[in-house]
C-alpha cells in the first residue's frame, strides 16, 4: 500500500475526499501525514480528527522560499511517501524542490489546463466566456501549473453562473476525480511517454475514458 503525504494550506476539502476515499476501501493508499505551512489551517484539525498525523512547516519562520522547501522537504521524508500530494497548497515550490518528487508529486487545479493556470480560474473562466470549465490532475514541473496531465473533468458554463456557483460545481467534481487519479498511480497504472500520461486499463474494463462523465444540467 502507497504511503502518502498530503500538502495543505486551508480547509482541504480535497484532502478530506481523499481520506474519506481511503477509508470506505477504495483508495488502495495510507495516508502517513497532513502537512501544511499555515498553523491555522482549518484541514489540521479534520485531519487529526480522522487519526491522521499533522505537522506545520510555517512559511512565514524562513527566510526565502529555498529555505523553506529544505525544511518541508525534510518534513516530508520523514514519513517516507511513495505519493506527495497537493491539495490546495498555496506555495510556488523551488525547482529543487519539485525535481526532489518527481514522478510522485501530483496536483489537481480548478481548470481545464492549459487554460486558466493560477489563481482566480473560476472568474477567468466567466470573463472568458466558455461554455466548458473544470479541473486538471496533474504531475507536478517547475512550471506553474504544467505537467504530464493525468485526468481531467469537465463541467458546463451555465447562464447565470457566478464564480462560487460554478466554483461548486467545478469542486464537486475535483472530489470524484482526485482519488480516481491518485488510485491509477497507487496501481501502477499510469506512465509517461513522450510528456504525455498513458493509463493502462487492462485491470479494469470499466475504464474507457481517462475523465469521468460530467453530469447533467439541472
Amino acid at each position: 500500500m502507497k504511503s502518502t503525504v498530503i500538502l495543505i494550506s486551508g480547509r482541504g476539502s480535497n484532502m478530506a475526499s481523499l481520506i474519506d476515499t481511503v477509508a470506505d476501501g477504495s483508495l488502495p493508499v495510507r495516508v502517513a501525514a497532513v502537512l501544511s505551512n499555515r498553523p491555522d489551517a482549518p484541514g489540521l484539525e479534520i485531519a487529526a480528527s480522522r487519526g491522521i498525523p499533522t505537522r506545520v512547516v510555517d512559511h512565514t519562520q524562513y527566510s526565502g522560499r529555498e529555505a523553506f522547501d529544505a525544511a518541508l522537504a525534510e518534513a516530508i521524508d520523514a514519513y517516507a511517501p511513495d505519493i506527495v500530494v497537493l491539495a490546495g497548497f498555496l506555495r510556488i515550490l523551488s525547482d529543487d524542490f519539485v525535481m526532489r518528487y518527481a514522478g510522485r508529486l501530483i496536483n489537481i487545479h480548478p481548470s481545464l489546463l492549459p487554460a486558466f493556470p493560477g489563481l482566480h480560474t473560476h472568474q477567468r473562466a466567466l470573463d472568458e466566456g466558455v461554455r466548458i470549465h473544470g479541473c486538471t490532475v496533474h504531475f507536478v514541473t517547475p512550471t506553474l501549473d504544467h505537467g504530464p496531465i493525468i485526468a481531467q473533468a469537465a463541467v458546463p458554463v451555465l447562464d447565470g453562473d457566478d464564480a462560487a456557483r460554478l466554483a461548486a460545481r467545478v469542486l464537486e467534481m475535483e472530489h470524484r476525480l482526485y482519488p480516481l487519479a491518485i488510485r491509477w498511480f497507487a496501481e501502477g497504472r499510469l506512465s509517461v511517454v513522450d510528456g504525455r500520461v498513458a493509463l493502462d486499463a487492462e485491470q479494469d474494463a470499466a475504464v474507457k475514458l481517462i475523465s469521468p462523465r460530467v453530469p447533467e444540467c439541472r
